[in-house]
């Protein structure tokens, strides 16, 4: 095995400029897929995340049917039974009780319908990152029940500023309607343009007081610390929550649309890689077939000195082994620089692009991430390819017979 070691690395390189340029084939389609896959499954995680800690949770509580018809009717009561259930979860590390509705905000001549969200001031802190999104003005507090905060959109289409009073009327819980005043202390800039121009953001306890819900929500909020508990905490609190009668989606429930164009351009990305990896495959196929052809000379004689033929085609095997090995493993060291420095050092785009990326509900960013299942599976398949692009020269070698290898020409 020593010796088929030595001839192998010794007929590597016998012609250098092949064997480099198949390296740096390999090392290239090794690099380039691990990047991409990681720059893909990294910018999802910081935009999944970006959304979870904004506004949606990665777990949320909500009445059976509300996610697909929202109506105030499917609203259910919080009581201390819940509350209990929810803090025997471990993995929580905090929840709050919202309410979404809709109504129509006037100030003076002007009206808009708008998105109500009743939030707890002091819950919503430690749930989502919507405090720290208030552009101007200040966030809600629980010492003024009559304050909002709107969207920075809204507060232009209205054609009011910071402390002016608007009239916020809407539906109640009993289909009466009923309005409020209330007066604008800040307004918040998201992103995510649904959101700034037509959200109201007023107190949970307001929220009740106005659509008549008084210790009811449509929805509780839940933070977990990691997106990859989110699976195993939803099925654990639809254990929990089964006797009250209540359902938990996950973020990709609550956010289906957000969640297929993930999915389908994780599939695109996939059709891109595997395109990348059918290109490496001829250039393998094409450098052992042309290996082995000017060789069958060399072949034919080995073989009528009696070399077994699966010996030769372990010697060659080891060869192909040694390329691909020394390709594949600079290709992960590059592709480990490369993705740690995108990691330390996202890519932001311009303003042009920004508008353009909030429609879609994306951050105007490029980030990468480590994983270590992402090196593994693309090595490995570059490394199955490689081998299996082989087979067809190979098979030449089998089919060798000494004396018509001598005379080759």
């Amino acid at each position: 095995m020593r010796l088929l070691l030595t001839l192998a690395w010794r007929n590597v390189w016998r012609n250098q400029r092949r064997s480099i340029i198949t390296i740096l084939a390999v090392t290239f389609a090794v690099m380039l897929s691990i990047v991409m896959r990681g720059i893909q499954l990294g910018t999802y995680e910081v935009n999944i995340r970006h959304v979870v800690e904004l506004f949606t949770g990665s777990v949320q509580i909500q009445a059976p049917g509300y996610q697909d018809s929202p109506s105030l009717r499917k609203s259910f009561r919080l009581g201390p039974e819940l509350r209990r259930a929810l803090e025997e979860e471990d993995e929580i590390l905090a929840s709050s009780p919202r309410i979404v509705g809709d109504g129509l905000v006037s100030f003076r001549e002007n009206s808009q319908g708008a998105l109500l969200f009743g939030v707890d001031p002091s819950a919503e802190r430690s749930v989502s990152t919507l405090p720290d999104k208030v552009s101007s003005g200040s966030f809600l507090s629980e010492k003024d029940p009559y304050d909002v905060v709107v969207g920075h959109t809204l507060l232009e289409n209205l054609g009011c500023a910071l402390g002016d009073e608007i009239v916020v009327l809407a539906q109640g819980y009993d289909g009466s309607l009923g309005n409020l005043k209330f007066r604008i202390v800040g307004t918040m800039k998201t992103g995510i343009l649904d959101l700034d121009r037509s959200a109201v953001l007023l107190p949970l306890a307001t929220a009740q007081e106005l659509l008549l819900m008084e210790g009811r929500a449509t929805m509780i909020v839940v933070r977990l610390e990691n997106l990859r508990q989110i699976d195993r905490v939803r099925e654990s609190l639809a254990a929990r929550l089964d006797r009250f009668g209540l359902s938990v989606l996950s973020w990709g429930e609550v956010m289906p649309e957000f969640r297929e164009g993930i999915e389908l351009d994780n599939v695109s990305g996939m059709l891109m890689l595997a395109i990348l990896v059918l290109v490496v495959a001829f250039g393998i196929t094409n450098t052992v077939l042309m290996s082995i052809t000017e060789r069958f000379r060399e072949f034919g004689i080995v073989l009528s000195l009696g070399m077994q033929t699966r010996t030769l085609v372990g010697l060659v095997v080891l060869e192909i082994a040694c390329i691909v090995a020394i390709g594949t493993g600079a290709g992960n060291v590059l592709a480990y620089c490369v993705n740690s420095y995108l990691a330390a050092n996202p890519i932001s785009f311009g303003s042009e692009f920004e508008q353009m990326y909030a429609e879609y509900g994306f951050l105007p960013r490029i980030e990468s991430i480590i994983l270590l299942s992402s090196f593994v599976n693309n090595t490995l398949a570059i490394l199955g390819v490689s081998f299996l692009a082989s087979l067809y020269p190979l098979t030449k070698i089998l089919r060798l017979e000494p004396l018509k290898g001598i005379r080759y020409t």
